[in-house]
């Protein structure tokens, strides 16, 4: 711990009161996660005019990458926070066990740093104990680490998913010798397994297999028996098996918690507020097989409030069926969220609870918590407040149904409920929109692709679904919701699960600044940027042939939204407060909300238990990291699937646009299907190719021929592997014309490897130029 200097707020002729810049960097460094302007002016007894000294100098750290700031406090280059999710990936010389982030920006927190587990002496009975392989959830002990060693130590305080010897993969037949397993697991690419003839069932050559690994040693390959066939890896299920099965999400319920679903009963009136004659209606996608909301809207009667709507959101209440510690409670904390993929759903809940029991299916009773607004005729909040009730809803809509009754084309379920119903919820959104306008959130309108099937399960094609009012009302009706659950609990000093996204860090803002230098587009020089300076970028690419790109840029920029017990606001929004509470049938966060509005307002005996406040952190670090699982199966299913798509059209040549670019070659988006390649710089012309970071662009060396993100390009697919969902694509049209370089720095290495294809994986746009795609998180040199 650095000395604290002694200064005196009352002594003007003090030499200087601000402390040397080193001393302000080892007081951050010495402290766990993340310190605050209040905590570090505190430590050196700074006042007045140096507060605002400490503020540049921070300021001009952060510009250098000596610290990183976020949700308004700093952090040495690098660091932990305090509770985060880790992966038990080895043992050092000391046989210690050695652990590794789960989720890790490398390109903006520099590389992952090994994390020492630490084990208590003498166990206790229940605590527990970490193996290799294992997912934990732990806490970084207080002085970073130990001794003389500079690696963090962590404390263990849930083990999240065991190691598993269960894996799957492709099964290659050894005419008279079994076979091998070749694995989906990215990971252990490389590492084939041996199958006995007697160990390998039924399985044929190609076939998607599960194994159980069934003896290990030093010397060779581990031994494997085939535990069930899945399919071939033609067949979509098969393909989403296989994200589920290298992320770890679990898609079999347990015994207990399905006995535990089978035998809930509905919920009865009781001491709820009968609503069961306010006519809401549910508006979803046309294939929802669940509906956790319905809203209703009419003009507000109070003459105090001219042109105003009362606004009532009801959402299916989970909490009266998912009590805490229970068997469904356990599962659901587990998984997190429900997981979507083109073929099938995951659900966080038993199908008895999520599409039936808590689903407001039309004209059923069903338990709800129902959150009536006041807006003013500019959208404004007059008043709100919440209720636990029983509804009816009137009708169930899909999106397209209720957007064509407004727009004149009704039918049989639409027809009678236009004029009473949907035309109040119409006008009532436009109140909404006009506040939001007012607020001016980050508007990204990205196209959003969706996969459509064929009845034997292959993909049919791929389509842009166009974006609706109706989409747009009930965005605008659940973040009202949203916003008035974080403020109520806040006002009741109620514990409170954030939905909160950080402003974007100086490095991703500079990135993005040299890129805008390439289009003419001035990144402002606000010290404090905010979503409109976002939103003037957007407009100025508006309409043009890079829209699309720009908005992927700027979204490239942000940072992740997480879920947290504190609350810094919510960026993209631009809201202070914010909450998850409209989908507690898909997501564990919106459930934790629902016990703790029930716990402040005094709504039942089934509220947030006593005591759970203090684990809110480490609950909002479990999920957060089941949301980021979900996003990377889904993705990760999505490029397959379309990699299995294209596989019979190698050779053919499509448009695309250039949409990111390494040292090692750039990305292609193509602009039919929307499907990510890669184009190594190895079959770039017969040039030597140099990468241009400020100008996003390669660059021949001998003729000047360049290449710039966002350029309109024709490519030939060469390879698709499904497995890996990776396609790798030639350039068939020339680049700019430019000016001839001389010199060879920065010269592109033309290895093949460079491609991503050698050991089975893919580059991604994004990937940090100074490291090659293939490169295994944690690999040494």
């Amino acid at each position: 711990m650095p000395r604290k200097p002694k200064f005196s707020k009352d002594d003007p002729d003090s030499p200087s009161r601000l402390p040397s810049r080193e001393d302000v960097l080892a007081f951050i460094a010495s402290q766990p996660g993340r310190v605050g302007k209040r905590e570090i002016a505190r430590h050196f007894g700074l006042h007045g005019a140096d507060k605002q000294a400490l503020k540049a100098l921070l300021r001009d750290a952060v510009d250098e990458g000596l610290v990183t700031k976020g949700r308004g406090k700093v952090a040495k280059h690098g660091a932990l926070p305090p509770v985060l999710v880790v992966d038990i990936v080895s043992r050092d010389a000391d046989g210690d066990l050695v652990a590794s982030p789960s989720e890790w920006d490398e390109e903006e927190q520099g590389a992952a740093p090994d994390i020492l587990i630490a084990l208590p002496r003498r166990p206790r009975p229940g605590d527990p104990v970490p193996g290799l392989g294992d997912r934990a959830l732990v806490r970084i002990a207080d002085g970073g680490s130990a001794g003389d060693d500079p690696r963090p130590v962590a404390r263990v305080m849930k083990i999240l998913d065991r190691g598993r010897s269960r894996t799957i993969g492709v099964f290659r037949a050894v005419p008279g010798h079994g076979g091998r397993l070749i694995p989906i697991d990215k990971k252990n690419v490389g590492r084939e397994l041996i199958i006995p003839d007697e160990a390998s069932g039924e399985a044929k050559d190609g076939d998607l297999v599960a194994v159980d690994i069934v003896r290990t040693s030093r010397f060779g390959p581990p031994v494997a028996k085939v535990r069930e066939r899945l399919g071939n890896l033609k067949s979509e299920k098969a393909i989403s098996l296989i994200a589920l099965e290298v992320h770890g999400i679990p898609h079999v319920f347990r015994a207990d918690t399905l006995a535990e679903a089978e035998r809930a009963e509905p919920v009865s009136l009781g001491k709820r507020e009968d609503w069961r004659k306010l006519p809401l209606v549910t508006i979803d996608p046309a294939d929802a097989k669940d509906h956790d909301d319905a809203v209703h809207a009419e003009p507000d009667p109070s003459p105090d409030n001219p042109g105003g709507f009362i606004l009532t959101i009801a959402i299916a209440d989970v909490a009266a069926y998912v009590r805490p510690g229970t068997a469904l409670d356990r599962e659901a904390a587990i998984r997190g969220n429900s997981v979507y993929f083109p073929d099938r759903v995951v659900p966080m809940l038993p199908e008895r609870i999520s599409n039936d029991l808590c689903s407001l299916k039309a004209r059923e009773d069903r338990p709800a918590m129902a959150c009536r607004v006041v807006i003013r005729a500019d959208g404004r909040r007059k008043s709100h407040s919440f209720h636990r009730i029983l509804m009816r809803s009137e009708a169930k809509l899909a999106y397209q149904q209720a957007q064509g009754a407004i727009d004149g084309h009704t039918d049989e379920i639409t027809e009678g409920i236009v004029e009473p119903i949907l035309k109040p919820l119409w006008e009532a959104y436009a109140a909404l929109k006009r506040a939001r306008d007012d607020r001016e959130p980050l508007d990204l309108d990205l196209p959003e692709r969706k996969i459509l099937l064929k009845p034997d399960g292959m993909v049919d094609r791929v389509v842009v679904p166009r974006r609706l009012d109706a989409h747009r009302l009930i965005e605008e009706m659940m973040i009202l919701a949203n916003v008035c659950a974080a403020e109520t609990l806040e006002k009741h000093r109620t514990p409170c699960m954030y939905r909160i996204h950080d402003a974007p860090s100086m490095e991703k803002l500079l990135t993005l600044k040299e890129f805008l230098k390439t289009m003419d587009i001035a990144l402002p020089k606000a010290a404090l940027l905010r979503p409109t300076n976002f939103n003037q970028i957007l407009a100025r690419a508006k309409g043009t042939d890079s829209t699309e790109l720009v908005s992927q840029v700027v979204l490239r920029s942000q940072s992740q939204a997480e879920y947290s017990p504190e609350n810094i606001g919510h960026f993209g929004l631009n809201l202070r407060r914010y909450a998850h509470f409209t989908s507690p049938i898909r997501r564990y966060a919106d459930l934790i909300v629902h016990r703790g509005l029930i716990r402040a307002l005094g709504l039942g005996n089934d509220g947030l238990p006593d005591g759970q406040a203090a684990s809110l952190a480490e609950i909002a670090a479990e999920i957060s990291a089941a949301e980021r699982r979900a996003m990377a199966a889904e993705r990760e299913t999505i490029d397959r699937l379309i990699a299995a798509h294209l596989a019979d059209r190698v050779g053919d040549i499509f448009g695309a646009r250039i949409s990111g670019m390494t040292r090692s070659g750039l990305f292609v988006k193509l602009d039919d299907t929307g499907a990510d390649g890669f184009v190594p710089a190895s079959t770039i012309g017969g040039d030597y190719f140099r990468y241009e970071e400020g100008l996003q662009a390669l660059v021949g060396t001998r003729t000047g021929e360049t290449y710039r993100l966002g350029d309109t390009v024709t490519v030939k697919l060469v390879e698709a592997a499904p497995v890996a969902g990776a396609l790798r694509f030639e350039l068939m049209s020339d680049g700019r014309a430019g000016v001839a370089r001389q010199g060879r720095e920065g010269q592109i290495r033309r290895s093949r490897r460079d491609d991503g294809f050698s050991d089975g994986r893919r580059a991604r746009p994004g990937d940090r130029p100074s490291k090659p795609p293939w490169k295994k998180k944690g690999r040494k040199k």
